[in-house]
């Protein structure tokens, strides 16, 4: 699958599958928006993958905190 320059928006991605799909769409040359609720652990997931990938504290759950 080619990333480049993709832009993507990975949930659960403070640990485990989803930070790892995450830090393959940016590792490929794309763009990411971290969806979680953890918050240190998705900061410092966004910290890791840089400028490319943003921290976002999103139940997707709740539509209107998607919405947000």
């Amino acid at each position: 699958m080619n990333f480049q320059d993709a832009k993507a928006v990975v949930t659960g991605a403070a640990s485990g599958l989803g930070r790892a799909t995450a830090a393959r769409v940016v590792h490929a040359g794309g763009k990411v928006a971290l969806f979680d609720l953890q918050d240190a652990a998705g900061q410092a997931a966004a910290t890791e993958l840089g400028s490319a990938a943003s921290f976002h504290r999103c139940d997707v759950t709740n539509e209107a905190e998607v919405d947000a």
